[in-house]
């Protein structure tokens, strides 16, 4: 029997592709004369990464950032109810249905009858348990660990705390940086599960040193045949 760590958004459920649609709705009503959609995501994930190492992640802290952007970028005298209707865009994104990718509960369903499953996720405590609850999808997890964030140090901590052997651990998720690279540096197997619509800061190269344990499946349900 294997542990398996398995990573949440974009995993499990869709998720990125409602920030998606927000930042699209900020575009318009940002109207900028001169900007490209491009470079106004440029200014945003600057404040996105400085951001996170002190917010963290999730919908809240994505409306914090989006009023930042709109302090910088608006050509128009800013007023409240402008900075209301920005937040309002990432406070939507709560209101989505959650939804399941193709196959992922029949999926669980057979791993968790041979391995034991971790849910290990990161962003917001409150609405990642929502999510979690709204999937119906906790009932396969020996454990969720929601952390602040999915580095090195999280991993180590992670499986030093619960006494586990790091040769039959493995990590599965669509984000190099987060669920790929670190999970290999402290020794764990990785299965990347890539998403058309990953989060652009979630992209990176991946790292796979020789004599590492790595895959790549092309679908979720693809893992019965590796686990």
């Amino acid at each position: 029997m294997s542990v398996l760590l398995i990573d949440a958004d974009d995993t499990l459920w869709e998720n990125n592709i409602y920030f998606e649609r927000a930042f699209d709705d900020f575009v318009s009503f940002l109207d900028h004369s001169t900007m490209t959609s491009a470079q106004v995501r440029d200014v945003l994930n600057e404040i996105e990464l400085a951001n996170a190492k002190v917010h963290g992640y999730g919908a809240k802290n994505f409306g914090r950032n989006l009023q930042e952007a709109y302090h910088h970028l608006a050509e128009r005298h800013i007023r409240l109810d402008d900075l209301t209707h920005v937040l309002s865009l990432a406070e939507r994104i709560l209101e989505q249905p959650l939804q399941l990718i193709e196959d992922v509960e029949e999926t669980l369903s057979q791993l968790s009858s041979r391995h034991d499953l971790t849910l290990f996720t990161k962003g917001n405590l409150e609405e990642q348990r929502l999510k979690v609850d709204r999937s119906g999808l906790g009932g396969y997890f020996q454990h969720t660990a929601i952390v602040k964030e999915k580095d090195a140090m999280a991993y180590r901590s992670w499986v030093v705390g619960k006494g586990i052997d790091t040769s039959d651990a493995w990590m599965i998720g669509n984000s190099p940086k987060s669920d790929i690279n670190p999970a290999l540096s402290v020794g764990l197997g990785a299965v990347l599960v890539p998403h058309p619509n990953t989060w652009v800061l979630e992209r990176q190269e991946l790292c796979t040193p020789e004599g590492c344990r790595f895959l790549q499946v092309e679908r979720f349900t693809d893992l019965t045949n590796h686990f």
